[in-house]
């Protein structure tokens, strides 16, 4: 990969390779860095499916933290990951922002093996504050002295880990500063309590009109914050009185704020006093989500990671495909239409999981729990115990989270509960933290959990009303991408656990599923002798069908976008050892290694799942397979 050019329009930002090299500004050039930081971010995602608002909205407050602190000693933890683009940049890999999320290139996320300055790997919502404590914890007991800041989202404290560590870090008393990014956003709007907290707070009578009684109080905790206080008057910094109903002071953390996010330089002189107090410190920052990109600001749900625009005017070319994620939604708000049961649950994830047209629909059966997925399966039991039939929406590797509560809340009384799971398998650039190629392995092991991959749209629909129709638990796996919009109405008569035959052969039998299933009849499309099943059932399997192909077969190739370890190959192999059947089976499906970021075509093609890998694999057993696909 070669370096990109720094530009001319960013002088300050050409001089800045380093975090030593940012403390060798003024306090005073800080503002235009992070003007310029801002443009560069801006630049970097024009290429589109990065993470722009998020960024831009950290900017300032990361310009601070880097100014003060001395990283990569002193550790910066970010929550997500997703906001740090700025981070990267003023730690050495401004060259390589090109490359972010490329095959070979940077993470969109922070990654510990990518650089020293990235305190955590992490992708996932809510992990920072526990691995803050961690840190912490282990510097004292080693007797060390590095500062320790975690950077987490209003969004992600909807979270109950970061509740439950937020408890934790109150009642062990650890030196560490905690900056509260409130920008009212995680992907979607923020929702709950915690959000309507927070939102109370910028409008008290203390907040608007100054400081009197909360500088009374904080004056009795910590004499720097009171002369910090005295300093203020006619800034935008504000203190919460501690005494009163704060949840943060109730906890044991000392809370200041909010506090303006997009004033850097009062952000370092506030930093400064508080990273050195004693105890654990919450820093309420106010900002933007999108700052300083007035299209971004304007609908930071979109640019939240938009696709390719044009960074000068915002222009950009609207999608006409049709994802996996608008096929669920179109289905499932048709469903709810017909059935008054029908309620959809989702942790966060409206606009990815293409719910916003449901949630006009159907807003009094909708419900966005937050980044809090075990209390969206958990919430579903409580429906189903209730006469309702929950869908819950929800991302493959975001399911990982509440795998207990599907065995625990739903599958030991065969609860009514569906899960809708979207981008199932590899998802391509998000990476290792995103790949969703665990949940038939860890949902086939929950007793009475019926597990679909439809191959289409019209699939997809009449697994769904199957899953609606019928008692006890359901799940249907679906993968990023696009797929065939199918009329509306159109709900095929499946029965659970069927299979079909797309292509007739008897020498070697392809059996898959999905995403895998395009793959094979792609792969043996001009090859005589090799049949295909889609293989759409994982749990149940056909046994009927797959008893059949294996007596008559010379050999069974499983094929799936899930690891080979306990996934569909493996249920196949479990029944034919169960019925004595020796027929050899060759299982393809990704690897027991995490698959780092790169396109889907790419990984599919490096784990030996695509067509190319199948014909491969068809030649090794002796079927005359022409050159190329």
């Amino acid at each position: 990969m070669t370096d990109h050019p720094t530009l001319s329009g960013t002088p300050l930002l050409d001089r800045v390779n380093s975090p030593e090299d940012l403390k060798r500004l003024s306090r005073d050039q800080l503002p235009v860095l992070a003007h310029e930081l801002r443009d560069e971010i801006t630049r970097v995602c024009s290429v589109g499916g990065l993470h722009l608002a998020s960024s831009l909205g950290a900017t300032d407050l990361i310009v601070a933290l880097h100014y003060v602190l001395n990283s990569p000693r002193d550790r910066i933890l970010f929550d997500v990951g997703h906001q740090a683009y700025a981070h990267k940049i003023l730690t050495g890999r401004r060259s390589l922002m090109h490359t972010v999320k490329k095959e070979g290139g940077l993470s969109g996320f922070t990654k510990v093996s990518e650089s020293p300055h990235d305190a955590i790997t992490v992708g996932h919502a809510s992990t920072s504050l526990a691995n803050a404590l961690g840190m912490a914890m282990a510097r004292d007991a080693l007797g060390q002295d590095y500062k320790v800041a975690a950077v987490i989202g209003d969004g992600s404290l909807t979270g109950g880990m970061a509740l439950a560590a937020l408890n934790t870090i109150g009642d062990m008393g650890r030196k560490m500063l905690i900056i509260l990014n409130d920008n009212e956003m995680s992907i979607s709007e923020n929702v709950g309590a915690i959000s309507k907290f927070m939102r109370g707070l910028q409008v008290q009578k203390w907040y608007q009109e100054g400081e009197g009684a909360g500088k009374k109080a904080v004056q009795a905790v910590s004499k720097p914050l009171a002369d910090f206080m005295s300093r203020a008057k006619s800034s935008t910094r504000h203190f919460f009185d501690p005494a009163s109903v704060n949840p943060f002071a109730a906890m044991g953390v000392r809370y200041v704020g909010p506090v303006d996010g997009h004033n850097v330089q009062e952000l370092v002189w506030l930093i400064e006093r508080l990273v050195d107090l004693d105890g654990p410190t919450i820093l309420h920052v106010a900002t933007t989500k999108g700052k300083g990109l007035s299209y971004a600001e304007a609908d930071p749900i979109y640019w939240h990671g938009p696709g390719k625009f044009n960074p000068a005017t915002g222009e950009f070319s609207a999608s006409q495909t049709h994802s996996w994620s608008a096929a669920f939604g179109d289905a499932v708000t048709e469903l709810a239409a017909q059935d008054p049961r029908t309620f959809v649950i989702t942790p966060a994830m409206r606009e990815g999981s293409g719910l916003v047209g449901y949630s006009k629909a159907h807003p009094h059966r909708y419900l966005d729990v937050g980044i809090a997925e075990e209390v969206a399966v958990t919430a579903a039991a409580g429906m189903a115990l209730q006469g309702l039939r929950p869908v819950v929406a929800i991302y493959s590797s975001f399911l990982q989270r509440a795998y207990d509560q599907v065995l625990h809340d739903v599958a030991i009384e065969h609860l009514n509960v569906t899960c809708a799971i979207d981008r199932a398998g590899i998802v391509g650039a998000d990476g290792a933290t995103h790949n969703g190629v665990f949940d038939l392995s860890f949902l086939r092991s929950i007793p009475g959990v019926r597990i679909g991959l439809p191959k289409d749209a019209a699939e997809l629909r009449g697994m769904l009303k199957y899953a609606q129709t019928h008692d006890g638990p359901y799940a249907i796996r679906y993968p990023r991408g696009n797929t065939a919009p199918v009329p509306e109405g159109t709900w095929p008569d499946l029965k659970w656990g069927t299979w079909e035959r797309v292509k007739a052969g008897e020498d070697v039998v392809i059996l898959a599923g999905g995403k895998a299933l395009e793959y094979a009849q792609k792969a043996v499309a001009d090859l005589e002798g090799v049949g295909v099943v889609n293989a759409r059932f994982v749990k149940p399997l056909d046994e009927e069908m797959l008893r059949d192909v294996a007596r008559t077969a010379r050999t069974l190739i499983t094929v799936e976008d899930n690891t080979v370890i306990g996934g569909f190959g493996s249920a196949v192999l479990e029944f034919l050892n169960a019925e004595g059947l020796r027929t050899p089976v060759r299982v393809l499906g990704i690897p027991d290694e995490f698959q780092e970021h790169a396109t889907v075509e790419s990984v599919h093609a490096r784990t030996g799942i695509d067509a190319q890998a199948i014909r491969t694999v068809l030649a090794e057993l002796g079927v005359d397979v022409p050159f190329g696909v």
